[in-house]
């Protein structure tokens, strides 16, 4: 979407998703990518794992697909989640057309956008956010994120 998306729209999908396919997660627990799917999958959604790069491995209790062709028919991914640089999102989002027909949503993580890419799901009827985390947005609507640490102008690694 070109515009900001709405609180509302945000803890719709949150609140009505139950699978996201995230294409770029990573096996190592460091990476914003593991962390993020760590979350969802302890918050109760089934996440896909998408890496090319560790294909048939298995991650949070989900086998690793290669790519989104490779998920199968029966796995209904209500969310794409977005864990690629901008300029891979064209080639993602028209694989996810061709490949997840339940699709509702592409969401591009924080830092990712691509004008037509978004603009092509969108007409296809899609949902599209883009430079947003679900984790943080999951965190911030239903009373979880915590501002501890946040803008104090303070850079400290003691507890």
């Amino acid at each position: 979407m070109t515009t900001e998306p709405s609180d509302a729209l945000l803890r719709r999908i949150l609140t009505n998703a139950r699978v996201f396919a995230m294409v770029g997660v990573s096996m190592n627990p460091v990476r914003p990518s593991y962390f993020v799917a760590r979350y969802l999958s302890l918050k109760g959604f089934r996440v896909i794992p998408v890496n090319p790069g560790h294909g048939g491995e298995r991650l949070f209790g989900q086998t690793v697909y290669p790519d989104l062709a490779s998920i199968p028919d029966d796995a209904k991914v209500d969310v794409l989640d977005i864990f690629r640089r901008s300029e891979a999102v064209p080639q993602i989002v028209e694989e996810a057309m061709a490949h997840l027909p339940d699709l509702g949503t592409v969401w591009m993580q924080i830092g990712v956008t691509h004008k037509q890419a978004a603009a092509q799901a969108e007409a296809a009827g899609l949902t599209v956010i883009q430079n947003h985390c679900p984790k943080i947005e999951y965190q911030r609507l239903f009373g979880e994120l915590r501002m501890g640490g946040f803008a104090t102008g303070v850079i400290s690694s003691k507890l």
